[in-house]
């Protein structure tokens, strides 16, 4: 039996000498804890036999090396109120509260994901202030809600991918009890909820993990020390990213989990961590009786993620797909710095259109190694990718956080969104995307700390130093200016061109829903034909069965030769046995 599902107090702590529980003050005298009975102790185990009360706060002193630490906050604590580094509180979501009885779930596959942040959202900033604009996304098209990491982090506002207590929910966004309420309103709209989890590093403020016991590795990755999943006591971390993740879906009722940048998982067992969450997700899925999903970020395009544990894979619902992304930003952007490099041309847009990645065992410019791996097309659908035209990264993560909206033309913007929506993969939209949104989405941290403040501000000029941008155009993050102007701006969707590009988007999103041929996940039965780059003819038709997707990338206009009856255009007009494309344009026809 795990300790941690008990009535009473418990914590692991192997190395520790002694452990004692402090209650409602951290001022107040501890309490003696005792080595747990039987194997769990063995494992480290700490207990006590004061029971869990609801509302109740409390905190751990450690003994050890003849040092003692002030009292902590659980590793495992369910609520935050007074910031990461005060005490837990202990919290239960009250099954009683909950109105979703009649949720079946929804799979990943058939679904259109909309990505968004807590903060910036809504003009509250929490989950409750979302919650007053869930009727759009129903109206958009939208089926699924992904949220960028709700977990505790120190500061009010941040991206939320430097948390520390997974377990609880950022208390600026409203808490635990908010985000119940978040997740039961959606699916009272018919919203699956997605949830976006970082269990790949922990945030520098906060992160109290190692004075209980080995969560880190030795080795360093891009954001500091990673988790120990595969050294001395590594069972019990595999456990705590594992009790974690079955948490948000059986006691908070989530539909899915986005897990960040899983490159960046170091796991040298057996099974590797990602393959063991999936069979215990498998299961929990067969007993609550509802599709839960596990999508992967990743950075290695290969497709054992997402290939079935039966054909030698992971088992994972879905990957994100950066290729898919690049491929299509820069054939319409023109960019080509920094990993756009190998991207651009129609044949690397038709080779991800057809087959998911780029490189898949070829050489990587950008990377100066060959990358990645082949997909079996006939083994794994292309619903397992999720494809978008942008995300909080590829976005965020540019200098000024300047989105797509402000250097391409509304035509250029629908074009990718045409792309991406008659693809065979599974669309996701960025908030704001819809309608073309003018409010950048940047980086910005809200660090109490001056001396980790400025270290974030100068890590963020350096970075972008090297890649050749003008360090005068980087974002501060840390200056509340910054959070505040990446702010979604409703009234410009009333706006033109802002309510044309959202009115092309809704059509777009109503004919995937109405035409199967558009929803067709397998990658073996897509066609694409482009004309010729060295004549200058940038269009492309991506074949869906009976369903035709032509669309001109150039910046002249076009003649396609198809014979159809156009379903959807824009910028474009379709002829009996040709389509004309303005520069940009699109249409969706039934070939003949």
């Amino acid at each position: 039996m795990n300790p941690a599902s008990s009535d009473t107090f418990s914590v692991w702590a192997p190395a520790a000498e002694a452990v004692g529980l402090v209650l409602d003050s951290p001022d107040a005298d501890p309490v003696p804890m005792h080595r747990a009975p039987g194997e769990a102790g063995a494992r480290g185990w700490w207990t006590s036999d004061v029971p869990r009360e609801p509302g109740r706060d409390y905190g751990f002193v450690l003994t050890g090396d003849d040092e003692v630490t002030d009292p902590r906050p659980d590793p495992r604590s369910t609520r935050q109120p007074n910031g990461v580094h005060g005490l837990s509180r202990v919290h239960t979501v009250d099954a009683a509260r909950w109105t979703d009885h009649a949720w079946t779930g929804r799979q990943l596959a058939g679904s259109v994901i909309y990505e968004m942040h807590v903060g910036t959202f809504s003009g509250a900033g929490t989950l409750d202030g979302a919650i007053a604009h869930l009727d759009e996304l129903v109206e958009l098209g939208v089926t699924m809600v992904e949220v960028m990491p709700v977990n505790a982090f120190n500061g009010e506002y941040g991206w939320g991918y430097d948390g520390v207590a997974w377990f609880a929910v950022h208390e600026p966004y409203g808490g635990p009890d908010a985000f119940q309420r978040f997740v039961d309103a959606c699916h009272a709209r018919g919203l699956a909820v997605c949830l976006d989890v970082v269990y790949n590093h922990l945030g520098p403020s906060g992160n109290y993990l190692p004075v209980f016991g080995p969560y880190l590795s030795a080795a360093d990755g891009p954001w500091g020390s990673g988790l120990n999943l595969d050294g001395p006591d590594s069972g019990e971390v595999r456990r705590y990213i594992i009790d974690n993740a079955l948490r948000w879906f059986a006691e908070f009722h989530v539909d899915a989990l986005r897990l960040d940048a899983v490159h960046a998982l170091h796991d040298g067992s057996a099974v590797h961590l990602l393959e063991e969450l999936a069979v215990e997700v498998e299961a929990l899925s067969t007993h609550l009786g509802r599709p839960l999903s596990l999508v992967a970020e990743s950075d290695q395009n290969d497709p054992r993620l997402v290939t079935s544990r039966e054909c030698g894979g992971y088992g994972l619902t879905g990957q994100w797909d950066d290729d898919v992304h690049h491929a299509i930003h820069a054939a319409v952007s023109g960019e080509r710095q920094g990993y756009y490099a190998d991207f651009g041309s129609l044949d690397a847009l038709r080779k991800v259109l057809t087959g998911a990645f780029l490189h898949d065992g070829t050489w990587s410019s950008f990377r100066g190694r060959v990358h990645g791996r082949p997909l079996d097309t006939g083994r794994v659908p292309g619903s397992r990718f999720v494809a978008y035209t942008l995300t909080h990264d590829q976005v965020g993560n540019r200098a000024a956080g300047d989105r797509p909206s402000m250097t391409l033309s509304p035509a250029q913007q629908l074009a990718k969104a045409a792309i991406v929506l008659c693809s065979p993969f599974t669309p996701m939209l960025f908030q704001g995307e819809e309608w073309g949104a003018g409010t950048p989405f940047c980086f910005f941290t809200s660090h109490p700390e001056p001396e980790l403040a400025e270290a974030v501000r100068q890590g963020r000029v350096r970075e972008f130093a090297s890649m050749g941008w003008d360090p005068d155009t980087v974002a501060d993050p840390q200056d509340p200016e910054t959070f505040r102007r990446s702010k979604l701006d409703r009234a410009e969707r009333a706006r033109e061109p802002h309510a044309r590009i959202l009115d092309t988007y809704k059509a777009l999103l109503a004919l995937r829903r109405e035409h199967p041929e558009l929803s067709d996940p397998w990658l073996d039965g897509v066609r694409v034909a482009t004309g010729s780059e060295a004549a200058d003819e940038r269009w492309l038709v991506l074949h869906r069965g009976r369903l035709a997707l032509v669309v001109n990338l150039g910046t002249e206009p076009c003649r396609v030769p198809i014979a159809g009856t156009g379903l959807l255009a824009h910028d474009a007009t379709v002829d009996q046995d040709e389509v004309f494309c303005a520069a940009y344009g699109f249409a969706v026809v039934r070939t003949t």
